[in-house]
């Protein structure tokens, strides 16, 4: 049940929304409307109760309530999955995206992130890291008068300015209503009656109401009727209460629930439960048989028993663009983690789980450059939080420290091309500051590190690195090492517009990569050699240069480097006077970054796009597309000064401002900065479209956008006329289920939460035309 917001910022970056609702969002009216006047009065408001009364639901309704309240962005900080206060401040920077340069604190950055914006944060399950939310709470409030903060946990924060909202359990008339709209869920038909309503009443008593239990009882309608499901229930009570439930706190009664459940499952899906409880943020297939199976589970039967505890709600599934997940909500975890330890085997399937997201960061390094790598990439942001725990078990044990150095520099492009810079840059510190002795493996994590320093400003921590990086690669013998602090020793000195050192450094590495018949640092090698020649003056060499990257690429079917060799290549052909094939070569490029989601890659097109405007004489653009640049930048804190470019920035922008008049500029800039995401990139592309802000309304955007399949747009048509999934799957021959998948999919593509905002949609596409 638990969601993310996104704020305006990050919806400029990455085009998001709120999230979709899986489910209906049931009772809870005098909640919203409480939590909503505390909001409008207090700084802090905390929801307090029990696990599984529905705090995160709570907070995340009202967060897209009152979205409009807060001009600056509406974040959801999820908590449930971190094991240590020190991965608080650097969540907190990843959800906002922030990427500060390391000698800064982490801290003061959030505090200047947020200090001029209205905002709300939505810190969610805090209870096990109280101390370290309410310093945080205190430091960020003090600094930003705008910001508000939502708070969920089983304790309050005790912050001064702290409001306090214990969230009861569900009045009886809504909790029979949840109970009936989730047994419909499992059985279509499902209705209440006069012969199973008084069973239906006593069992979402007996439940106290609480929302997850309720949830988890009414899936047993597969198998039971509802008076079988209560006398089972009551059975179960008895047992764990000895006849008393009603002096015990109602995370014992959900307890007593999950333990229920535990106990229809089979012995093997039990053993499935506890140990898939080792996942952090989900898991798929392949990774349940390679960590879970064996010791009374074969790995063919692991496919079956993911089945039915998929039934049985203690795993969910998840569509994704990788293919079917499945997680845990946290409690059901939580308890298959008890349940781990008591079998005596958590060491050993954790060590499983680290082996297995080690090899899966080294195949992703193997792929890094070819057909699969889009896919890898993806698959790698997908399994995160399962890559992080990997990693802490490895730092945890002075004995794994190298394999997870290791496994830190296999992953330089997951932290190079998403927003988890700063992790990388601390996990390879961390593995650093142990593994002092000399190795291949460290000399390889300096120069890797020295490339994330170098994209956060921090020259001189890069260049210490790089010093000891290329010591450590003539003593061990190790070209590639020397290859590599060839290429990143020229990336600092074009930070230090020191083109002539930067081409002889970038040569050195294209010959040895060459020599290495690696394709992946030939390639870097080349793209950044093009752009000094440009830098430079000479264009002929530039072009040449990021020719031979581009045939490089087409050799291996690789696409993210193309894409940048094209950056490279139309910022030579720009410096020659061809706008037009710039223009062409720039948006190409762009088209690929921004659908691997490279905030890197699309500055730089957007940089050159801007430059290539303000060349034409087309300043309003120029100046709207730098004002795009000013929040992006901003934003991902990476400095044009690495890659020789500045120079054109600083005169492009010097040249607009003077042809549109200090006032008319500033106008023009500001409307850029203000753009969500996907709108100025539609904008850099299309060439033609006015530059306006957006209406906020989600139907108003989805119009817009317009994203829907034929199918997915028939079926919304059929929404639109009041056709329930039932009748839609009968109109078009389909089953219902395929029916509520579209749903789904209409939903998550429009950012929607409700069959109201797809119908409200639908008539604004037709009054439009």
């Amino acid at each position: 049940m638990n969601a993310t917001v996104s704020s305006p910022e990050r919806r400029r970056l990455r085009g998001g929304g709120l999230p979709v609702e899986g489910t209906s969002f049931v009772g809870r009216r005098q909640e919203v409307a409480d939590v909503k006047r505390m909001l409008s009065g207090a700084r802090v408001v905390t929801l307090t109760g029990a696990g599984g009364v529905g705090k995160t639901r709570l907070a995340s309704r009202v967060a897209g309530d009152v979205r409009r309240a807060f001009p600056d962005g509406v974040w959801l900080v999820e908590l449930a999955e971190l094991a240590t206060p020190e991965l608080l401040l650097e969540t907190l920077t990843e959800v906002l995206e922030i990427r500060a340069p390391s000698a800064r604190p982490r801290l003061e950055a959030v505090a200047e992130h947020l200090r001029d914006k209205r905002a709300l944060v939505v810190l969610d399950n805090c209870e096990h890291l109280l101390p370290a939310c309410a310093m945080i709470a205190e430091r960020l409030l003090r600094s930003a008068p705008g910001l508000r903060i939502l708070v969920t946990s089983r304790q309050p924060l005790g912050v001064s300015s702290e409001r306090m909202l214990p969230v009861p359990a569900l009045a009886d008339g809504d909790a029979v209503r949840l109970f009936t709209e989730r047994a419909r869920a499992v059985l279509p038909d499902f209705t209440v009656t006069e012969d199973n309503r008084e069973a239906i009443e006593r069992i979402c008593r007996r439940l106290d109401g609480i929302p997850l239990a309720i949830e988890l009882a009414a899936v047993r309608l597969r198998v039971l009727s509802a008076q079988q499901l209560l006398d089972r229930l009551d059975d179960r009570f008895r047992l764990l209460t000895g006849g008393s439930r009603a002096a015990l706190p109602r995370h014992q009664t959900l307890r007593a629930l999950i333990d229920w459940s535990y106990g229809l499952c089979g012995d093997q899906e039990r053993l499935l439960w506890a140990r898939a409880s080792v996942f952090s943020g989900g898991l798929d297939l392949d990774a349940a048989e390679q960590v879970c199976a064996g010791d009374g589970v074969r790995r063919e039967e692991i496919v079956d028993l993911v089945g039915a505890l998929v039934d049985k709600s203690v795993l969910v599934r998840e569509d994704h663009p990788t293919g079917v997940r499945y997680r845990m909500l946290e409690t059901i975890r939580q308890f298959g983690q008890d349940r781990l330890r008591e079998s005596g085997t958590e060491h050993e399937l954790r060590r499983r789980h680290r082996d297995y997201y080690r090899w899966l960061a080294a195949e992703g390094r193997e792929r890094v450059f070819g057909p699969s790598q889009v896919a890898w990439a993806t698959r790698l942001k997908a399994e995160h939080p399962n890559l992080r725990a990997a990693l802490e078990h490895c730092f945890a044990d002075p004995r794994e420290v190298r394999t997870g150095l290791d496994m830190a520099g296999d992953l330089l492009y997951h932290w190079i091309t998403s927003y988890y810079l700063g992790e990388g840059r601390r996990l390879l510190d961390r593995g650093l500051a142990v593994e002092t002795g000399p190795s291949e493996v460290r000399a390889r994590a300096l120069w890797v590190n020295s490339w994330l320093a170098i994209v956060q400003a921090d020259i001189a921590s890069a260049e210490r690195m790089l010093e000891e990086s290329r010591v450590l690669g003539e003593r061990l013998g190790q070209p590639s090492v020397r290859a590599y602090v060839a290429l990143f020793s020229g990336m600092i000195a074009m930070h230090r517009r020191e083109a002539e050192s930067a081409v002889a450094l970038y040569e050195q590495a294209v010959a040895l990569h060459r020599a290495a018949e690696d394709p992946v640092g030939l390639a870097l090698a080349l793209i950044r050699l093009s752009l000094a020649h440009s830098f430079r003056g000479d264009l002929p060499r530039a072009i040449s240069l990021a020719e031979e990257c581009l045939r490089l690429c087409d050799a291996h079917e690789e696409s993210s480097h193309r894409a940048w060799a094209m950056m490279a290549l139309g910022i030579a052909v720009w410096c020659q006077g061809h706008n037009h094939r710039a223009a062409l070569l720039e948006k190409e490029s762009l088209r690929f970054n921004r659908s691997l989601g490279d905030p890197l890659g699309i500055g730089l097109n957007l940089e050159a796009l801007a430059w290539i405007a303000a060349g034409e004489g087309r300043y309003q653009r120029a100046a709207s597309l730098l004002g795009v640049l000013q929040t992006l930048w901003k934003a991902i804190g990476a400095p044009l000064s690495g890659y020789g470019l500045a120079g054109y920035h600083d005169r492009c922008t010097a040249r607009t401002r003077q042809a549109l008049g200090e006032s008319a500029f500033r106008a023009a800039l500001t409307k850029g900065a203000e753009l969500l995401f996907e709108t100025a990139l539609e904008y850099a592309l299309q060439d033609s479209r006015p530059v306006d802000e957006p209406v906020d309304g989600p139907v108003e955007r989805a119009a817009r956008h317009a994203p829907l399949t034929r199918r997915e747009t028939e079926i919304a048509q059929l929404v639109a006329e009041g056709l329930s999934n039932k009748d839609i799957a009968a109109s078009l021959t389909i089953a219902q289920r395929t029916a509520e998948g579209h749903i789904e999919h209409i939903l998550t593509k429009l950012g929607f939460h409700s069959r109201t905002e797809i119908a409200d949609w639908m008539r604004e596409r037709s009054r439009t035309g």
